[in-house]
């Protein structure tokens, strides 16, 4: 485990998959045709909480949906690729677009998939998470399989280990305790 903190230690910036990782992978049409998609509070708490220690989030997906945007939008990801197969490309259209003075490479960046289409990109960054459904060719590529399955909260939990990496885990665990307020009077 402290070779997966050390790792993620060094992420500047987290993609991550949609279908399978934010969501559950299914998709799913009411009668008038419309797709819907669940996702997890979990997960949004955890892309904020990057945002509040400056670590940026991006979605590269193969499909395009406006719920995607929408929650994208929500839980404030920075960067949104829809819409694209060929994720590695993607990945790097999307680095050589980053403003130079963030001096992000693919080294600092965490990628989350789940399926073939995923793996190029996972073995071009510094770590690779995947969930535990995954395809098995993915799992043997990722030096990370959360304990939960994609849109129940499997990005919370990298999430949750980037912080801990960075040393902002305790720092942000207390913005919802009164061990905070406890820290703060001692201070008086």
């Amino acid at each position: 485990m402290q070779d997966l903190i050390k790792k993620s230690g060094q992420v500047k910036l987290l993609v991550m998959d949609v279908d399978g990782i934010l969501s559950n992978g299914q998709i799913i049409y009411d009668a008038n045709g419309i797709e819907t998609k669940a996702f997890s509070v979990y997960d949004g708490v955890g892309v904020k909480s990057l945002a509040r220690y400056g670590i940026l989030t991006a979605i590269i997906t193969g499909r395009s949906s406006p719920m995607v945007a929408k929650r994208a939008t929500e839980i404030g990801v920075d960067y949104i690729v829809q819409g694209r197969d060929d994720k590695l490309v993607a990945l790097n259209e999307l680095l050589a677009s980053l403003d130079p003075a963030l001096n992000i490479t693919a080294a600092d960046c965490a990628y989350m998939g789940d399926d073939l289409p995923d793996i190029k990109a996972m073995q071009t960054v510094g770590f690779a998470a995947t969930v535990p459904n995954a395809h098995a060719e993915v799992i043997n590529r990722s030096d990370m399989v959360t304990t939960r399955v994609g849109g129940t909260g499997a990005v919370r939990e990298v999430c949750d280990l980037i912080l801990k990496g960075h040393g902002h885990y305790q720092d942000f665990i207390a913005h919802y305790t009164l061990d905070e307020v406890k820290n703060q009077d001692d201070l008086s």
